[in-house]
């Protein structure tokens, strides 16, 4: 069975230039665990898909239960110089909240 990772983890994104950033903050313990598995700069790269052209990092902060995504070349140029109706890369984590997530990483009981 699968879940998305808005049932895991609350996310806000931004930008500089042609850089977006996505913050992924877990609701707890075992989410964290199963998001910092999970997600992945290869599995972020398929599903970002014709979007982000660039390198893709993932920077695990587990004092917060937290992950940092980065993005690279991913608003077409950033917001002076894109034609794409999300500028700014606002709607990154809207989009990252609808990636799947398999139930089975998360342990038994512990999810929130």
């Amino acid at each position: 069975m699968m879940t998305t990772l808005n049932e895991l983890a609350y996310t806000r994104s931004g930008d500089k230039g042609d850089i977006s950033n996505v913050g992924i903050m877990a609701f707890g313990a075992a989410e964290y665990e199963a998001l910092r598995t999970w997600v992945t700069p290869e599995r972020l790269r398929s599903f970002f898909a014709g979007v982000v052209l660039g390198p893709i990092q993932v920077y695990e902060l587990p004092r917060i239960q937290s992950l940092q995504v980065v993005l690279h070349d991913a608003l077409g140029g950033g917001a002076t110089q894109t034609l794409r109706f999300d500028e700014t890369g606002k709607s990154m984590a809207a989009l990252m909240s609808r990636m799947e997530i398999p139930t089975a990483l998360l342990t038994k009981g512990d999810a929130g």
